[in-house]
């Protein structure tokens, strides 16, 4: 009775066991036979319940009342939240609030009003091509104002607009020094543009045939070693392989230090990583299309290489390809055709009427003579046997040795053969 912890106790065999509460295992049994156990009662007089229970009521309806007023706030979050999230209001803000979106790094999807007001209302032609016409324009960002060639593709495409949008996001991940940079695209109301970075010195065609002065030879020589470079890129480092499928002079645009960089691969021809070729639509610009295209044989990377040795050879003699108006001289009777004559010269060990009265050139003859090989490796009848851009590119920096191109020993076994077939 003195312990106040006290609740109950056992005695047995003069030992007292007191137990506290909570009081557990209390039974009788057989086993307990000869205990005697004592409960403590509380006095009821002493008790006042009143009070203690109007506390608890108390305390119990402000729980509840909080209680309440959380779980509408969480209610209320999550209704926001499922509201804010759903589509159509997703569209909608997104509408409002920003006229683009952003795709991965530095690549948008523009809307047609923000191209409309950044080349003032498509009023500023830059230039004319094959698949529509090509505005200037201007951007502005949180840094800087960025200016833009908008081009229109105003020829329908194979593709769908789902397979449109994703050839070019994925285009739109390719990153060189030598490749202009996409921007972004808009397909809006059946008009499908392409945002390019703006190139301010023109198109390789103007710079190398324009009237006037010639581009030096180290000008063209370096030219010539940055498209490879370019190319090299898109047949075998970028994350999808690209076929460019028409390259030429109009094709390649020069940056303000001159440094060219390859255009127009928006519309190319895209190979999964274990793709070496495919088959597609005949493609390019006559003079720069390889043979396979007119045999209707599937397309490789080598159809790049073609058009590339082509267009090396323009950029080395500083003339085009194909020059119907030229003067024809009795010393250049096969020189409207420039790799034929090239051909020519080199077969008769001539190659420095080629270069003419160019003394840059001349004092250079051995890097001359190399990129004029290489041109007509590349422009061999068999894609087989014309090199990857990634040979050609070493042939060109001078890390690989230029063998002499077919074409040229099939020529000097036909001439032994005429020779041995000559009577003595």
């Amino acid at each position: 009775m003195d312990d106040c912890y006290t609740m109950a106790a056992s005695w047995m065999n003069s030992i007292c066991i007191k137990k506290r509460m909570p009081l557990l295992n209390a039974r009788k049994s057989a086993s307990s036979k000869g205990k005697v156990a004592f409960i403590k009662v509380p006095n009821k007089k002493k008790s006042e319940p009143s009070p203690p229970m109007k506390r608890k009521n108390f305390d119990t309806r402000l729980l509840l009342v909080i209680g309440l007023i959380i779980s509408a706030a969480f209610a209320f979050l999550f209704g926001a939240l499922a509201l804010y999230y759903h589509p159509a209001v997703r569209n909608a803000l997104k509408r409002r609030k920003s006229p683009t979106k952003t795709i991965g790094i530095n690549f948008r999807e523009f809307t047609l009003q923000e191209l409309r007001e950044a080349t003032n209302g498509f009023s500023k032609i830059l230039g004319r091509g094959a698949s529509g016409r090509v505005y200037s324009g201007s951007l502005t960002s949180e840094d800087a104002e960025i200016d833009i060639a908008v081009k229109e593709l105003t020829k329908g495409t194979e593709k769908s607009e789902k397979e449109f949008t994703t050839e070019l996001k994925i285009i739109g991940r390719t990153h060189h020094r030598n490749l202009v940079r996409l921007l972004g695209f808009c397909v809006e109301n059946d008009q499908r543009l392409l945002v390019y970075e703006l190139m301010p010195n023109g198109t390789l065609s103007q710079f190398l045939f324009k009237e006037g002065e010639r581009p030096t030879w180290l000008q063209r020589a370096e030219v010539a070693l940055e498209i490879a470079r370019g190319l090299h890129y898109l047949h075998e480092e970028c994350e999808a392989q690209i076929i460019h499928c028409d390259m030429k002079p109009e094709n390649v645009l020069l940056d303000v230090k001159y440094s060219a960089k390859i255009a127009d691969f928006g519309l190319l021809k895209l190979l999964n990583k274990h793709q070496t070729r495919t088959d597609t639509n005949v493609r390019g610009t006559i003079g720069y299309m390889a043979p396979e295209w007119l045999k209707r044989a599937p397309i490789t990377t080598k159809v790049d290489v073609y058009s590339f040795g082509v267009m090396l050879l323009e950029i080395i003699c500083g003339r085009r390809h194909i020059e119907s108006n030229r003067v024809e001289e009795e010393s250049e009777k096969d020189d409207l055709i420039l790799s034929n004559w090239v051909l020519s010269c080199v077969t008769s060990g001539k190659l420095e009427m080629v270069v003419g009265h160019e003394p840059e050139a001349l004092s250079d003859f051995k890097r001359f003579e190399r990129m004029a090989l290489v041109g007509l490796w590349c422009i061999h009848p068999d894609p087989i046997l014309r090199p990857s851009m990634r040979k050609v590119t070493q042939m060109l920096e001078g890390t690989m040795e230029v063998g002499i191109p077919p074409q040229l020993l099939d020529l000097l076994c036909f001439l032994l053969l005429v020779l041995l077939s000559l009577p003595f």
